[in-house]
């Protein structure tokens, strides 16, 4: 294995390819006894103030392109197999958390649902989870993305009148799996509605006594993501994995 050596925030970083595909591994000074991990799904280095303050704190942060940010199930069965990887090359830990930003959130989703025994815990980030508001805009969404979402998935808008396969039609094999989430969003976001997507997922996990956390930042549109003070996301993650 060819591994490139670069600086990620102060952190040593390693880019190699792994199945067809680029890869990262971001290495903190000094790793935690049991190697725990970020799995950072889409937009590796998109607002990192998380992930920077978890390398401070012992953890890897890992990241795998994908074919589309839509989430074609070949991404989704290829995460395990990179979790093993990591773990054979690394001796990083059986389980991760996936940090799940727009788009990543609706990988993360679709991953703990089916692979729940790589996942310590979620963290979720103004997620998509609901397909019909976005990319198709038949909501509230301002900003649609149709022939995106044709073109990589290959199911028209008509067809998906009837899909029962949304990233929110996996929140009770979430529940049932007892993976913790934490969930932040914006109350205004124009791009991924609060209303359509995080409340649902908000509300079934109230509803049926789930672990979910979660912060709704008041006036916030889709950016920025994060957390102005990410003291609540650490400790969550530290309690939890």
């Amino acid at each position: 294995m060819n591994y490139i050596t670069s600086e990620w925030n102060g952190f040593k970083r390693l880019d190699f390819t792994f199945n067809g595909r680029n890869a990262i591994l971001v290495c903190p000074k000094e790793a935690t006894p049991e190697k725990k991990w970020l799995y950072k799904i889409e937009y590796f280095d998109a607002f990192p103030v998380f992930e920077t303050e978890m390398l401070k704190r012992g953890y890897f942060v890992a990241g795998l392109s994908n074919k589309s940010r839509l989430s074609p199930e070949e991404d989704t069965d290829m995460r395990p197999l990179f979790c093993q990887f990591l773990k054979k090359e690394f001796s990083l830990n059986d389980k991760c958390l996936p940090v799940g930003m727009s788009c990543g959130g609706m990988q993360a989703v679709y991953f703990a649902a089916k692979y729940p025994e790589y996942v310590a815990a979620l963290y979720l980030d103004a997620p998509v989870l609901n397909l019909l508001s976005w990319p198709l805009g038949l909501g509230e969404c301002k900003f649609p993305s149709v022939a995106e979402f044709e073109k990589d998935i290959g199911i028209s808008v008509s067809n998906m009148l009837n899909y029962r396969n949304h990233p929110i039609d996996q929140k009770e094999a979430l529940l049932k799996s007892n993976i913790p989430i934490f969930l932040v969003c914006g109350d205004s976001d124009r791009v991924v509605p609060y209303s359509e997507n995080g409340k649902i997922l908000s509300d079934y996990f109230k509803k049926n006594n789930g672990n979910l956390t979660e912060i709704l930042k008041h006036d916030c549109d889709h950016h920025p993501h994060g957390l102005a003070d990410p003291t609540p996301l650490i400790e969550f993650t530290e309690k939890y994995y």
